[in-house]
């Protein structure tokens, strides 16, 4: 049993944030309140219970140390009206490898906020993580930013979260190569990270020094040879954001992560080039978590559709010191199998609206797929960890001899799922919670159940005339969770309706199967 450590709670109790990524809303900034209104209405009419929200240095901050919350202001009313909680995005040092969000008041004076140092000799539109001023300015912002948070919303607690930077790290150099950096680069590894590696004795990192001759100190490049620059990076920035967070915790300690722009298959897989240099991709995650003490969570954006490849970079995120959360998905299938296998703390996906609000036809499924999630949330708070949540995903391929479904394994039960359609795929959640007592939601499937036969031999005494039936059923029904977590009825199944399996779609919330011996 895996122990689940909610660092989302809302009035004392643990929360599962889920919902609509929405960074822009307009291009590159609000222009006007009835434009969050519109955004965050249609998140609130697709089931979800969170937003997640950019702000701007640069707007935060207009001018050195003068700072205007009304943006702030502004969606926090709104989400306090359409009963929504709150994850803001920092773009501040970063945003994807660059940095386009610093106000301009840093832009404009690259002596003293200095910028990375390509190898070149030309700096390039990244902020340094080895200038001290722009540390400095960053957590001024930053700090001021929690006390306004702490002073106008600590006790509706609507602003849940801080993501700390976004995609940070250097596009266009694999490090900086200023005066200043070169220092660092060219003396002796941190102590704390060679203990470090000591004490793990594995992963990618430890790898990589063993590779390079395992030496018990000595400069970055000593220690590491060519991959030297990006875990120097890593190092430099882990430690630049730690600084900041730990300093707004201070102020106002609520969950704080960095989200990671992951390592792309499209492109030639090179630091600087294909993604930002630094950024906590899976080779210096380790470098990043043991520089990180003050932030929560390392959140991988992950963009593969791919079931395989999206779960197999999923599983190097879900580790003893680090939980999944994902704040940018594409949904779909691969959000049940986060939840089930990977024991997310929360789930966010895109989806897009029209100008009337309405859900572009391509992102239905999407929404639909989110409200199954939403109605079983009471239920993954409660059994994440316990090995009794399954995944239900249909994949491409799946069925025989115009079959599409796939066999699973229950405690003292067997289980058939059929999918209705190749088109519309189902997906969705089953919970297991007792030997005889299921619950389901999702899209697009129908379940069999039946009881698992002791020894063949024993199956002849069994009545196999309708063996697809769900038979030994106690009770069906259709229902939903209160506001404490009990499950109520809304419809009764019976006799005809479950002929053939029991079918889960979105309009029937959660549907509770107790069978009966």
């Amino acid at each position: 049993m895996a122990e689940i450590k909610r660092i989302f709670m809302v009035d004392g109790k643990p929360f599962f944030p889920l919902g609509r990524h929405r960074i822009y809303m307009g291009g590159y900034s609000v222009r006007s309140e009835s434009e969050i209104e519109e955004n965050l209405k249609a998140a609130k009419l697709t089931h979800g219970n969170t937003v997640c929200m950019a702000i701007f240095w640069d707007q935060l901050e207009p001018e050195e140390g003068k700072f205007d919350f009304s943006s702030v202001d502004v969606v926090i009313k709104i989400a306090r009206k359409y009963e929504l909680k709150l994850i803001f995005l920092w773009f501040a040092t970063w945003k994807n490898g660059v940095m386009d969000y610093a106000p301009e008041y840093m832009k404009a004076n690259p002596q003293r906020y200095r910028r990375v140092v390509a190898s070149n000799g030309k700096s390039i539109w990244v902020l340094s993580s080895h200038c001290k001023a722009n540390l400095e300015a960053d957590i001024r912002a930053f700090t001021a930013l929690c006390k306004h948070l702490k002073a106008v919303d600590n006790k509706d607690h609507t602003v849940i979260g801080l993501q700390v930077e976004n995609e940070p790290g250097i596009l266009g150099s694999d490090r900086d190569y200023s005066p200043e950096a070169q220092a660092v680069f060219d003396s002796p590894v941190p102590a704390k990270l060679i203990s470090a590696m000591k004490a793990a004795g594995k992963g990618e990192v430890y790898d990589i020094w063993q590779q390079s001759g395992g030496k018990k100190s000595g400069s970055w490049p000593e220690l590491f040879g060519a991959e030297a620059g990006e875990l120097m990076t890593a190092w430099s920035i882990a430690t630049y954001i730690n600084a900041v967070s730990k300093a707004g915790k201070a102020v106002y300690d609520i969950p704080m992560f960095i989200n990671v722009w992951v390592s792309s298959i499209n492109w030639w897989p090179v630091a600087g080039e294909c993604y930002p240099s630094g950024c906590p991709v899976v080779k210096v995650l380790d470098i990043v978590k043991w520089f990180t003490p003050d932030v929560d969570i390392i959140a991988p954006d992950n963009p593969h559709e791919n079931p395989r490849m999206h779960e197999s970079l999923n599983d190097k995120y879900t580790r003893d010191d680090n939980q999944l959360l994902m704040v940018e998905a594409p949904g779909g299938v691969n959000m049940m199998r986060a939840i089930s296998d990977n024991n997310a703390v929360g789930y966010f996906m895109h989806f897009d609206t029209n100008e009337d609000g309405a859900v572009i036809p391509g992102d239905v499924w999407n929404v639909e797929l989110t409200r199954t999630v939403a109605a079983a949330i009471p239920l993954i708070l409660k059994y994440q960890g316990t090995g009794k949540i399954h995944a239900v995903v249909q994949e491409e391929g799946m069925g025989f001899h115009g079959f599409i479904g796939t066999q699973m394994d229950f405690d003292g039960y067997l289980g058939l799922i059929e999918f209705r359609e190749p088109i519309v795929h189902g997906a969705g959640l089953i919970f297991q919670v007792s030997k005889k007592e299921f619950y389901l939601t999702g899209i697009n499937y129908r379940i069999m159940l039946r009881p698992k036969p002791p020894s063949v031999a024993l199956l002849a005494g069994n009545d196999l005339s309708h063996p697809s039936f769900c038979n030994y059923v106690m009770r069906v029904d259709e229902g939903h969770f209160d506001k404490n977590g009990q499950f109520v009825s809304d419809c009764r199944r019976n006799g005809d309706s479950l002929r053939g399996g029991i079918w889960v779609r979105p309009s029937d919330g959660v549907v509770r199967v107790i069978m009966c011996d």
